[in-house]
């Protein structure tokens, strides 16, 4: 048998209970007043937001954008006027009137502040700007500006040409209106999550706990969580740009994470109170137990998801500042106001139980109630002794089954986000899909290329050959009347999609071009293929800092060689059912009609590498839950297999109901009417199911089942190394874990040094 680790001594562990328990009253009011201040501090930080991001900052196609913006501002229009001559009797868009009508609501949008660039199919006679029909045409602009001062001007103008004018109906799409449409569609759609997701969690926790005291508190930790990070969220848009999709993670994880840790805390003091022990002595052995485990959970998660700092769109950059810190305010809010709350209430916290209103007399139903624990427990022991038994077909078939659910991922295309995230009946995307539908072209659909420098009319011409040389391509343009001299721009159409295969192909083809001069190469494929690069060069740097700091941590925790290897590779399997159902379901368009969103055939570039990071730190949220307690008891016992039973009996069925009740949360947040969102919602609900209830419950005890004792072995330097620096959950004083009342004592449970 193993020697049991000594325990932390009491001075030790009980200095951090004194702290956070000396004046609960006191710590509780002040909570109340951060979070008071907090609501005042992030009021208003959805409007301070933007909605795109997924370009790559330092790109070459970011910097021609810039510079045709301040040189040709009409080289890349983003708001787009449809002028509808209806369908009734005359010439349609050629008609008299409505071309009297459209010019002057073309002169009318040139005159506006921070709008420039102006021009329509009545100035032009371009083929592009009328439809086939004959029955609708564009004027185009461009808005300056950034994205909040763009989303500021469309605001202001944007009642003054929507609608009726005269003969023609004029509806509002581009970038812009897209964009401002994304934003406002996210915010009431966040709303509407929360009204959703509240009550529904609240009665999980009701049925998880049996009591409306113990219920509220994980919802108070999460409350403070969410205000907190809101409130510095608005900070940080003083200083940077960050998305507005960030917001739905602040919701999803302070949600979900303060329920993960409260429940871990609240149900580890239930059991320290069912022990006989006061509530400050409660509150010591669970902070020194389950609080210990918090801080290492929210540390790998924090880790995980600062990993998207190391990407430059600030779309991704966005959800690590949300992610970090709804992850440290959630803990802070467990592991200081949570135990304050626990001191106050004693015995309190199991009042209110009311599941007696539909329990009807029968005794013990509640979670924490004798006949319930030891029924559950009774429960995870066999089907953990059966899994343990069959470990090597458990552990195969669950690995076969997983690696062949993830097996469309192998299929994915990347392309960028566009109209059609927006629900079909959306106003911009419906102007957007007319002109995909009726139109020969489209304004900015293909390649625009920047020539800087001291370049001939023979030069040009010489250069535009070039360009027309390469297969399936138009080439318009030069075009050399900007504000200053020295620059020039062409515009390369060819036949497809924008960010279709063909047009990312035709990218790398154009900048391969000899030129006299220095050019850059812009447009939506320009943008898709850079951004990818960078992606694919930041990468190994993000997930070398997630593996490294996962073994890191873990190691700390444990002692272990192996577990950390196998938290890592088991993390990393449990995402595959995740990333294959995105692309069945959300590339492939599967159940499409069913979850009401329109399939662009591709997934935004950033996604995955969100959903890993997301995914991945939840998966080892409840992996330092469930290992945790295995090396608690593994310390008490020396049984590997007696612990592993253990470790799942008692913390198997509180994991199952935490992830119950944040993929009930993501699914909320899954709701949404804007695709990306639906997406990283329903595609984390499914990753924190599959890790709960096939991961952590089959695989894993196979897995240890199959390694045997040597899950714990460590080579002498590192094992001083993990007795210096690591970290221990012993209890103060060696004894037999709380009996769970009705519960046959377990020999295997049993201190060593108590036999």
């Amino acid at each position: 048998m193993s020697e049991v680790k000594k325990p932390p001594s009491p001075g030790e562990s009980g200095r951090w209970t004194r702290i956070v328990t000396a004046r609960p009253r006191l710590s509780l009011l002040l909570a109340l007043v951060v979070a008071a201040l907090a609501v005042l501090a992030g009021s208003g930080v959805a409007d301070r937001m933007g909605s795109g991001g997924w370009e790559d900052p330092d790109a070459r196609s970011t910097y021609a954008s810039k510079v045709l913006e301040r040189e040709f501002p009409g080289s890349q229009p983003n708001l787009l006027l449809l002028v509808d001559a209806g369908t009734g009797a005359g010439a349609g868009v050629d008609d008299p009137a409505v071309a009297a009508e459209a010019e002057r609501l073309t002169a009318q949008l040139a005159s506006e502040q921070r709008v420039a660039g102006v021009g329509s199919y009545w100035r032009t006679h371009l083929p592009a700007l009328r439809s086939e029909d004959g029955r609708q045409a564009l004027i185009a602009a461009r808005v300056l500006g950034d994205e909040k001062t763009r989303a500021a001007v469309l605001e202001r103008i944007a009642p003054r040409y929507r609608g009726e004018h005269g003969p023609v109906r004029v509806s509002l799409g581009g970038p812009v209106a897209v964009q401002r449409e994304v934003t406002t569609t996210i915010q009431e759609d966040l709303l509407r999550a929360e009204v959703i997701a509240l009550p529904v969690t609240l009665v999980l926790l009701i049925i998880v706990f049996g009591s409306a005291v113990a219920a509220l508190l994980p919802l108070g930790v999460g409350i403070v969580a969410i205000l907190g990070t809101n409130a510095v969220l608005r900070g940080l848009t003083e200083f940077t740009d960050v998305s507005v999709f960030a917001q739905n993670l602040t919701t999803a994880l302070g949600l979900g994470l303060a329920i993960d840790y409260a429940l871990f805390i609240v149900r580890r003091f239930r059991e320290e109170l069912a022990a006989g022990r006061d509530p400050v002595a409660a509150v010591g052995a669970t902070l020194r137990t389950a609080g210990r485990t918090v801080l290492f959970s929210a540390l790998t998660v924090a880790v995980s998801l600062s990993a998207m700092l190391f990407f430059p769109m600030y779309f991704l950059r966005s959800f690590a500042y949300a992610g970090v810190a709804v992850v440290l305010l959630a803990a802070a809010a467990a592991l200081i106001l949570l135990p304050a709350a626990l001191v106050l209430l004693g015995e309190r916290v199991n009042s209110l139980d009311l599941r007696r209103l539909w329990r009807r007399g029968r005794a013990g139903a509640a979670a924490g109630a004798p006949g319930a624990d030891a029924e559950a427990g009774r429960g995870w022991a066999r089907a953990t002794a059966l899994v343990m038994r069959r470990a090597p077909v458990f552990a195969i078939a669950t690995t076969a089954g997983l690696l062949l659910l993830g097996l469309p991922f192998l299929g994915v295309k990347f392309g960028t986000v566009d109209d059609r995230q927006l629900p079909k009946t959306a106003s911009s995307h419906l102007v957007q899909q007319q002109i995909r539908d009726g139109f020969p072209g489209s304004p900015g659909a293909g390649l625009t290329v920047l020539a800087e420098g001291a370049a001939g009319p023979a030069d040009l011409a010489d250069y535009r050959d070039r360009l027309a040389a390469l297969p399936g391509v138009r080439v318009d343009g030069p075009v050399s009347s900007g504000a200053r001299p020295g620059y020039a721009y062409f515009s390369v159409v060819t036949e497809g999609e924008a960010v279709g295969q063909r047009a990312q192909d035709l990218v790398g083809q154009v900048r391969g071009v000899d030129a006299p001069f220095d050019t850059s190469v812009t447009g939506q494929a320009a943008v898709l293929v850079d951004a990818q690069k960078a992606i694919a060069q930041k990468l190994p740097a993000a997930l070398a800092l997630v593996v490294l700091a996962t073994l890191l941590l873990v190691f700390l925790l444990t002692g272990s060689v192996l577990i950390p290897v196998q938290a890592v590779l088991l993390n990393a399997l449990s995402l595959t059912a995740m990333f294959g159902a995105v692309v069945w379901v959300f590339q492939e368009g599967n159940l499409s009609g069913l979850l009401s969103f329109t399939s662009t055939g591709d997934i935004e570039t950033t996604l995955p590498v969100l959903m890993f990071c997301i995914a991945f730190g939840l998966s080892m949220d409840y992996g330092v839950f469930l290992i945790s307690r295995i090396k608690e008891e593994y310390e008490r016992t020396g049984d590997h297999e007696g612990a592993v039973r253990t470790g799942l009996v008692r913390t198997g069925g509180l994991i199952t109901a935490a992830a119950v009740i944040l993929a009930v949360v993501m699914v909320a947040i899954g709701s949404s009417r804007v695709t990306n969102t639906k997406m990283l919602g329903l595609g984390i609900a499914l990753a924190v199911l599959m890790d709960a209830l096939v991961v952590r419950s089959l695989l894993v005890p196979a897995v240890m089942k199959l390694t045997g004792k040597a899950t714990w072995w460590a080579p002498g330097p590192l094992r001083r190394l993990h007795e210096r620096f690591g970290l221990s959950e012993g209890e103060s004083a060696p004894g037999p874990l709380p009996q769970v009342p009705g519960e046959a004592p377990d020999p295997d449970r049993i201190p060593a040094g108590s036999r």
